[in-house]
């Protein structure tokens, strides 16, 4: 005893602990537990997955055999000669598969539970739980596994089960982890069509799988832009739901805030369908908010405030705002001050006096405004034909009678500088005629026709027409003289500025006499020096071949063997020379096309005919691609494109037709693109019979149907330019301008029915924001075309073209000439000993002319040109 408590002692200070006696039989019953958890495993095994066992057959009276087993008796069909193992009728015991998966599952034999789980399922279809941990336990396994087909195809057992949405949301999230794959978005989304429609709408669940693939699609896509959000608001819009409509425009205003069209959109569908007070008025605050610049919606704000009948101090504020805001241009000024004064007219009931003197007291601030503040940041007041005066005279004279306020507010416009426009003095007129006198009538028609610029004939024939039915045969006589006077001044004056423009016409047709006079010079000289020196190198080369067949001792051979392949090529080849094996091919074959096409008739100067240009260099086979574009045209008897010395395709080509029906319908092809290059058909003239004819189909003056946009992206075509144009017009002719290499400049000529149409387009689409692009819109007026014709007024010299050095025009190309070589000199030369006296060149210009028509001048030369001045 001793002995153990002196063991036990030691161990106590040594630190050795012992388990205590819970513990030891914790661990004792834990071990107990997992060998009866594994015998249990075995003989559910042996039940459930034994494909035989031992069973007691008795055969009845029939022949037919009875299965008995531990539990249960079973009929079984008539026994036959041969064994045929059977299952246990343990295998159908749903409890024991149970039973097994759960034991396998706590004891972590994961092989094992896989064994048992599809043995299961080949019996049973597995319930909602049984397959969710069964495809969360393979999903963990193959976690590292590349291949996910295997749980792919496990899925796709586990939904035909029964239709389990949980299931279902699981295979789509799983399906998102092989997104990255070659066509993994598309077979998420596949599983995703599938779930919705299984389980869609499952009652309690089904919203859980659209909560799911809405939130894919909206990380996956990216967001909607402007164009797409417009889309959908017309759909709904023809749908005709205003929840879905303005939920739609909200979203849409939501990530498109500072777009102005669409806060304009909005509000109007509001102020139209919903006009529902707190939230068309909230809409329109929230616009001017977003867009402050944007006077249009302001503007709509006044109108809508005053719609509902919000208190005066109200609008009056929201106007101060507006004033505030800072608008692009003059014009919106004069918009939002003639909205506000609208609307203080509209409170006026001309019989309070309070209303109409602060509706006067508006109209003075309003022209202050407009010549102080707008004037001073725009440089123009934005209201050059004094609108807000005409409308403020016009209420004056209508409901206030005072006929003279008015004339005073007109004497005050026509000082403004519209005094020489008919239209205004016929406004004034037609107050005066509907609430003044015949007096001040006459007055009005006759200052008209003293003052009238631009139409005085129209003015002229109003006064005559107000005489013949108001006046006395002194007043006609007044009138008919006053008239002719006024219009023959005018007609001298025009007859002076058309004698100016022909003068400047015939000096422009002089001028390009002289260009295209020099030009044929420098090209003859060119010829000519072309010629020698081609002369003199083949006599050089002959000599040399001369010299090398003497020295060889062949001086006795014919001539024809003396030639060379040296000029023998392109348009000198003789007639049956074919070049040698190893030259160029491309250039042997543009021999023989020449040599076959000068067996051809000559196309030019043929009114079947027309002229193709433009055309790429690259070009290949033009003569087939050609004919394909033309013969829509009407039957073509030959194209004949043409090509360089060397084979090379030079962009142009004429077309024949059998008839000269076609050439009017070949001829409205003109620009059409032939890869990527506007083509180019012309009527086919000879320009040596007629060198001024030039051709450009459009107009050169100002079309008032038609518009001008530039500023277009590049990117922008036909189709999205007659989308922005057609709500304000029927469009008629859409022509975008491009380079001829087939670029665009970002212009455009836009065609409507009439000149009411193009005005509305011009007012509605000048500052339209396209593609981040700012365009301008103005009334169609082109410059003259200045193509050496008459009218054109560009400035030229009788210099010719200035002929520069080996290394091209220099950067600054300042004139070294002395000024005094500058100064003409008489014409009349001294006659010296009875004979006239050579007369040296006076000028730069007659002394380039002179060096290039014989020899340059020297240093001694211009010496003498200085001292005979």
């Amino acid at each position: 005893m001793g002995s153990d408590g002196e063991e036990e002692a030691e161990e106590e200070g040594m630190g050795v602990e012992h388990p205590s006696e819970e513990e030891e039989e914790d661990e004792g019953n834990s071990s107990e537990d997992e060998k009866e958890n594994e015998a249990e495993i075995q003989r559910l095994e042996e039940q459930v997955i034994s494909r035989a066992e031992s069973t007691h057959v008795s055969r009845g009276a029939n022949g037919n055999e009875w299965v008995v087993t531990l539990n249960t008796v079973r009929y079984n069909e008539p026994a036959t000669a041969s064994f045929k193992p059977r299952l246990s009728i343990n295998a159908f015991d749903y409890n024991c598969h149970i039973d097994l998966i759960k034991l396998l599952k706590q004891e972590g034999e994961l092989v094992r539970l896989r064994k048992a789980r599809q043995k299961m399922s080949e019996l049973f279809p597995l319930t909602e739980e049984i397959w969710l941990d069964w495809l969360k336990d393979e999903i963990r396994l193959t976690e590292e596994e590349p291949n996910r087909e295997k749980v792919y195809e496990l899925f796709e057992t586990a939904v035909i089960d029964y239709i389990c949405p949980d299931i279902w949301l699981e295979y789509a999230q799983y399906s998102i982890g092989g997104m990255g794959s070659p066509g993994g978005m598309d077979k998420v989304r596949s599983i995703f069509e599938r779930a919705v429609t299984a389980v869609g709408l499952h009652m309690t669940k089904g919203h859980v799988v659209w909560e799911a693939y809405r939130e894919f699609e909206n990380i996956v896509a990216e967001p909607p832009k402007l164009a797409e959000y417009q889309s959908y608001i017309d759909f709904e819009l023809k749908e005709g739901d205003p929840a879905r409509v303005q939920i739609i425009f909200e979203r849409t205003l939501a990530e498109n805030c500072l777009v102005p069209d669409m806060w304009a959109k909005y509000t109007t569908y509001l102020d139209r369908q919903l006009k529902i007070k707190d939230m068309v008025l909230s809409s329109h605050e929230r616009a001017v908010r977003n867009c402050p610049w944007t006077m249009g919606l302001w503007k709509s704000y006044l109108l809508a405030l005053e719609r509902h009948g919000a208190d005066h101090q109200t609008v009056s504020d929201v106007f101060e705002k507006a004033l505030n805001a800072g608008f692009i241009q003059a014009t919106d000024y004069v918009e939002i001050w003639q909205a506000y004064l609208d609307y203080l007219r509209r409170r006026v009931d001309f019989k309070s006096s309070k209303e109409l003197e602060e509706l006067r007291g508006a109209f003075s601030r309003s022209l202050d405004y407009m010549k102080q503040d707008v004037e001073e940041r725009f440089s123009e007041s934005g209201d050059s034909s004094c609108i807000i005066m005409q409308i403020w005279a016009r209420i004056e004279a209508l409901h206030c009678k005072n006929i003279q306020k008015a004339r005073e507010l007109w004497d005050s416009i026509m000082t403004k500088g519209n005094a020489k426009y008919a239209n205004m003095w016929l406004e004034y007129y037609n107050l005066e005629r509907s609430y003044g006198d015949p007096l001040h009538c006459r007055k009005a028609l006759h200052r008209a026709v003293q003052c009238t610029s631009d139409y005085p004939e129209h003015v002229s024939e109003v006064l005559l027409t107000f005489e013949r039915v108001e006046g006395s045969l002194e007043d006609w006589d007044v009138a008919v003289q006053k008239t002719e006077t006024r219009l023959n001044r005018i007609n001298v004056q025009r007859a002076k500025v058309a004698e100016k423009e022909a003068n400047l016409a015939g000096q422009d047709v002089g001028r390009a006499d002289q260009r295209r006079k020099t030009k044929a010079d420098k090209k003859g000289q060119k010829n000519v020096q072309k010629g020698t020196r081609a002369g003199e190198k083949r006599k050089a080369e002959q000599d040399d071949n001369s010299g090398t067949k003497r020295h060889r001792g062949n001086g006795n051979q014919p001539s024809e063997y003396m030639e060379t392949e040296t000029g023998l090529s392109g348009r000198n080849a003789p007639p049956g020379y074919k070049p040698a094996a190893h030259g160029n091919k491309r250039a042997a074959a543009a021999v023989h096309k020449q040599n076959d096409d000068d067996d051809k008739p000559e196309l030019r100067n043929d009114n079947s005919s027309v002229f193709i240009s433009n055309l790429a260099y690259t070009l290949e086979e033009p003569e087939a691609k050609l004919r394909t574009q033309f013969e829509t045209c009407g039957p073509v008897k030959q194209i004949r494109p043409v090509f360089g010395t060397k084979g090379n395709f030079k962009g142009y080509c004429y077309v024949q037709f059998e008839s000269t029906v076609s050439v009017a319908e070949a001829l409205k092809l003109d620009r059409r693109e032939v890869e990527g290059r506007p083509m180019f058909v012309s009527p086919c003239v000879d320009k040596n019979k007629n060198p001024d004819f030039k051709m450009f189909k459009y107009n050169t003056s100002m079309e008032k149907q038609k518009i001008f946009i530039s500023g277009l992206p590049f990117s922008c075509n036909k189709e999205q330019l007659e989308e922005i144009c057609k709500s304000h017009g029927t469009v008629k002719d859409i022509r975008l301008v491009t380079y001829r290499s087939g670029k665009p400049k970002g212009l455009a000529y836009v065609e409507f029915a009439d000149e009411a149409q193009a005005s509305q387009a011009v007012l509605k689409l000048d500052g339209m924001c396209v593609e981040d692009n700012t365009i301008s819109v103005a009334i169609s007026n082109p410059p003259s075309r200045n193509m050496d014709k008459p009218g054109s007024h560009r400035l030229m010299t009788d210099m010719p073209r200035q002929v520069f050095g080996a290394r091209g025009r220099g950067r600054t190309q300042l004139s070294l000439l002395p000024r005094s070589l500058h100064r003409q000199s008489g014409s009349v030369s001294k006659v010296e000993n009875g004979t006239a006296a050579e007369r040296m060149p006076a000028t730069a210009s007659e002394a380039l002319n002179a060096a290039g028509e014989t020899k340059p001048l020297s240093n001694s030369d211009f010496a003498r040109m200085l001292l005979s001045k």
